[in-house]
């Protein structure tokens, strides 16, 4: 199989299964890539948890945060809702800062992220990224903001009704009444940007060599594994991710670690003009998307 066949295989793959999106898969090492649109910008959700915690593990490297600080937690003192973690806790609790890392990426916790950003705000993590040579990626608001869309406003069953605003209401210019899918202003990166990212974690040049090997062990202990996982995780490889949800936006950015030593990054943003909340087969599709184009670039031993 072309190269050329393989990206028009996946795409065709993404615009039957209702999506449209950007993949970038890359060779860490040789630096060969193949990927489709992946100079896009989209509203990246959870993925900003990555970037939150580079910043905050540069902060604790610099001596300015203590890793084993207690952070209280208290009911309503974070209003970030979420199905997991310290979103459901109904009493407050005491956490030190490095588990806030752990909770914020092997679980997506958003009330834990936004602990984070009290102590490293938008802003400042932006401006660790630039120090670190990472341009690509836009940091400008707390996760708690992603839980002021139109479906809160919803009861469950009129839920669809968010995602058609979501996929109707959109500008050719990726503008959007709903802040957080404006790219304007919205968190934002692209497949290429996060690939970049993974690079600078994988094999640190700018980042310490601290902060990338914990890092990459949170993004490892992920235990979201519904959407690329199933397709890069085997007894011959190791899938280390974060994923990425907002309405009809679903995302996944990881590293996958052959046996053989070859080690590849694999970042997948999609969209979905399907006005549904649960889509079981967009999230299969998106893998095997990517799985299309990730063995072109596969070195068979």
């Amino acid at each position: 199989m072309g190269m050329t066949t393989a990206v028009r295989m996946a795409r065709r793959e993404l615009d039957d299964a209702g999506l449209r999106g950007s993949i970038l898969v890359r060779d860490l090492d040789s630096g060969d890539e193949l990927g489709i649109d992946a100079e896009l910008e989209w509203p990246i959700a959870s993925l900003v948890k990555v970037p939150l915690v580079v910043a905050t593990l540069e902060r604790i490297g610099r001596g300015e945060l203590d890793p084993a600080a207690p952070i209280t937690v208290r009911p309503g003192a974070i209003a970030t809702p979420g199905p997991i973690g310290v979103s459901k806790f109904r009493h407050p609790a005491t956490i030190a800062l490095e588990d806030l890392l752990y909770l914020s990426i092997a679980l997506s916790d958003s009330a834990a992220a936004d602990a984070l950003f009290a102590l490293t705000p938008p802003a400042a993590v932006a401006a660790e990224l630039r120090r670190l040579g990472f341009d690509g990626i836009a940091v400008r608001h707390l996760m708690d903001d992603l839980t002021r869309t139109p479906a809160e406003a919803l009861e469950q069953a009129q839920a669809y009704l968010a995602h058609t605003l979501a996929i109707e209401a959109a500008t050719a210019g990726h503008g959007h009444p709903v802040p957080q899918l404006d790219v304007g202003s919205a968190n934002i990166g692209s497949a290429r940007a996060f690939a970049d990212l993974l690079q600078g974690l994988w094999r640190p040049t700018t980042i310490t060599e601290p902060t990338a090997t914990r890092t990459r062990e949170l993004m490892a202990d992920n235990v979201i594994r519904h959407r690329l996982a199933p397709d890069f995780s085997s007894d011959a490889s190791r899938w280390s991710s974060k994923t990425g949800s907002l309405l009809n936006f679903r995302h996944e950015v990881g590293v996958v670690e052959h046996a053989d030593g070859q080690t590849l990054a694999v970042a997948v943003l999609t969209q979905s003009r399907v006005p549904a909340v649960v889509q079981p087969g967009a999230e299969a599709i998106m893998a095997k998307a990517a799985r299309i184009i990730h063995n072109e670039l596969r070195i068979r031993p």
